[in-house]
C-alpha cells in the first residue's frame, strides 16, 4: 500500500514569532515618535497662554495711559483705567506668571515692563526654548531662553 502524498501547496496559518516580534517593534516605534510629537506640539500651543495674556495687559496699559498720561494708574482703584487681566498674577490658563515692572516710584509714570514667565508646577517649566516673554512701553515684544539668549522670531509668532 502506497504511502498519500503530502499537499505541497498547503501551508501552515498565522504568524511566527519573529514576524509578531517585528510588528510589536514597529508599532513601539511609532508610537515613540507620536508622543514625542504630540508633547512638544502641546508645548508649543501653551505659549500662546502667555502671549493672550501679554497682549491683553498691555493693551489695557496703553488704554490707560492714553487716558491719564500714568501706567501707574492702572493699579489705582477708581482711576478709571480698569485693572490688568491677570488676576492673582497667572496667565488666564494658569500656564505662566505675569508680572508689572515699573522703574522708580515717581508719578506719573512713562514706561512698564510686562514679562511672563512659566508658572511653578505648569508644564511649560520644561519648556526652555520659551522661557521668558516681555513686552514693554519701550521696545517690541521679545523672548528669551532659559540661558538667556534672544529667541523672539522662534517663540513669538508674526
Amino acid at each position: 500500500m502506497a504511502k498519500p502524498m503530502k499537499n505541497p501547496t498547503k501551508h501552515a496559518a498565522g504568524f511566527t514569532l519573529i514576524e509578531l516580534m517585528i510588528s510589536v517593534a514597529i508599532i513601539a516605534i511609532l508610537g515613540a515618535l507620536a508622543i514625542t510629537n504630540y508633547a512638544r506640539y502641546a508645548q508649543t500651543s501653551r505659549r500662546s497662554d502667555a502671549l493672550s495674556a501679554l497682549s491683553t495687559d498691555q493693551g489695557i496699559l496703553e488704554r490707560c495711559y492714553s487716558q491719564t498720561f500714568d501706567y501707574n494708574k492702572v493699579t489705582v482703584s477708581g482711576s478709571g483705567c480698569g485693572s490688568l487681566s491677570t488676576s492673582g498674577n497667572t496667565s488666564p490658563n494658569g500656564f505662566y506668571t505675569v508680572a508689572l515692572a515699573m522703574p522708580g516710584t515717581s508719578s506719573p509714570q512713562t514706561s512698564y515692563t510686562l514679562t511672563a514667565t512659566p508658572a511653578t508646577g505648569s508644564p511649560q517649566v520644561k519648556d526652555t526654548t520659551c522661557a521668558k516673554f516681555v513686552v514693554s512701553s519701550a521696545s517690541p515684544h521679545q523672548a528669551y531662553d532659559n540661558t538667556g539668549a534672544t529667541q523672539t522670531s522662534t517663540c513669538w509668532p508674526q
